[in-house]
C-alpha cells in the first residue's frame, strides 16, 4: 500500500506490521538487535548498504540465516535527491551487486538513503536496478538523531498500528537498547513484526 508511488505501510486490517532497519555501523550492534529479534521470535528488513555489506562479508548471510530479509538502501549511502540521474542508477545498481554477492539474490525492496520519498530520478535509478516500488514507512522514531533509548519506544509504539512500515537504524545504542521493550510492547497490542515480504505478500 502506498502514499504516491513509494510502500509507506501494508494492510491494515491483520496484526502484522515491519520493522525495517537502515543497515550499516558496527556489527556488534547489529547481532544485539538479531539477538533481540531472536528472543522475541520477530522477523525484520534490513536495507543494507553496499559498502557495509562488502566490508562486513559474514554479516547478510548471518541476517538472512536468522529469518530476516534483506533490502538495498545503496551503495554508499549518498543524498540521492542530489544526484543526477547515472549516479543514482550507479548507487542502486552497485548495492543490487552487493546483495546478489552478500547472499545471492538482490531481494525485492529498494530504499533510497538520504530521503523518506522517492523522486522520479530515484524511481527511475530503483527500476534500473530491478526494483518496481521504492519502500518508505509510516513510523519513524527519528533513531538516527540518538534521543535515548526510552524516547524511541516511546515514539514508535504510540504511532505503530497494523501493517505500519517501521524505520530504524543499526549503529546507534538507543534502537539497540529500546528495541526489547518495543518488541515487548508490540506484543501487548496484540501485533507482530513480520519481514516485509510477508507484511506486503497479498498487496
Amino acid at each position: 500500500m502506498s502514499s504516491g508511488p513509494d510502500l509507506t505501510h501494508g494492510p491494515t486490517t491483520g496484526h502484522q506490521l515491519a520493522l525495517t532497519f537502515h543497515g550499516q555501523g558496527p556489527v556488534a550492534m547489529a547481532h544485539e538487535i538479531l539477538d533481540a529479534c531472536a528472543a522475541a521470535h520477530a522477523a525484520v528488513t534490513v536495507f543494507a548498504v553496499g559498502t557495509w555489506l562488502e566490508q562486513n562479508p559474514h554479516i547478510g548471510p548471518q541476517i538472512v540465516a536468522a529469518g530476516h530479509e534483506l533490502g538495498n538502501h545503496t551503495w554508499s549511502h549518498q543524498q540521492m535527491k542530489q544526484l543526477t540521474r547515472a549516479q543514482a542508477v550507479d548507487e542502486a545498481v552497485r548495492g543490487a551487486r552487493a546483495l546478489e554477492t552478500a547472499v545471492g539474490t538482490a531481494g525485492w525492496w529498494f530504499r533510497p538513503s538520504g530521503t523518506q520519498h522517492s523522486t522520479t530520478t530515484i524511481r527511475a535509478a530503483a527500476a534500473a536496478a530491478g526494483y518496481h516500488r521504492c519502500v518508505s514507512y509510516d513510523v519513524d522514531p527519528e533513531d538516527f538523531r540518538d534521543p535515548g533509548a526510552t524516547a524511541v519506544r516511546d515514539r514508535t509504539l504510540a504511532s505503530v498500528r497494523p501493517g505500519s512500515i517501521v524505520s530504524l537504524h543499526f549503529g546507534h545504542r538507543g534502537t539497540v537498547d529500546a528495541l526489547p521493550s518495543i518488541l515487548a510492547g508490540l506484543r501487548s497490542k496484540g501485533l507482530q513484526a513480520v519481514t516485509l515480504s510477508t507484511l506486503l505478500r497479498d498487496v
